[in-house]
């Protein structure tokens, strides 16, 4: 029996961090063998590019080298670790993936969605998340949170405008692929916003 596949999306300062351990915490509770994985990264090859999309000293990378990085972080990615999980029956819990291209490169940089369309065909075929939570928050109510960890990386220094293309990208996505995905109001406390991810969560567990 083949493996979940669920993916976390959302601007920064959503609490990706806390809830992804979160939902990890549900889902091995629940007796699943679970990966964890992020992106870009995953894997040694894709840390490294990781490296390179997030050091400020990059700052204005062409945004075709930007996206084509992007996936080929995520081809290794899906070779090396999504893939082979979910085919030997594991789920994989996965810090952004396809969806974040999509709302970064497409929304931020105003990139055609047909040529990263393209590359996601290349990519993945029809490979696609069986759940997307996307963590939403108003911009301003992001960047505060995010403005009081560490030294931004080449995206957080982005200005607002940049995270309002963003954020409305993803959630023009989950408008027009509701039947994956779920959208969590992430500007609630915290006990709230677990409440809403542990709802559909057992949805999906016990489908």
């Amino acid at each position: 029996m083949k493996g979940k596949f669920i993916t976390v999306e959302g601007i920064e300062g959503v609490g990706k961090t806390t809830n992804m351990e979160y939902l990890r915490q549900l889902i091995t509770a629940a007796g699943q063998e679970l990966v964890v994985t992020r992106e870009p990264g995953g894997t040694p090859l894709g840390e490294a590019i990781r490296g390179l999309l997030l050091d400020p000293q990059y700052t204005g990378m062409d945004a075709d080298c930007e996206l084509q990085l992007m996936f080929a972080a995520r081809a290794e990615h899906l070779d090396k670790v999504i893939k082979p999980a979910i085919t030997a029956g594991r789920w994989v819990l996965c810090d952004r993936f396809t969806d974040a291209t999509y709302a970064y490169q497409g929304g931020g940089r105003g990139l055609d969605t047909e040529h990263i369309a393209a590359l996601e065909q290349l990519v993945q075929g029809g490979f696609r998340p069986d759940l997307t939570l996307l963590l939403d928050v108003p911009v301003e109510i992001g960047l505060a949170r995010a403005g009081n960890r560490s030294a931004p990386d080449r995206f957080e220094q982005e200005k607002v405008e940049f995270f309002e293309r963003v954020r409305q990208a993803y959630l023009e996505m989950a408008r027009t692929h509701d039947g994956r995905y779920r959208v969590i109001d992430a500007s609630q406390p915290l006990e709230a916003v677990q409440q809403q991810l542990a709802t559909v969560l057992r949805a999906l567990l016990t489908a």
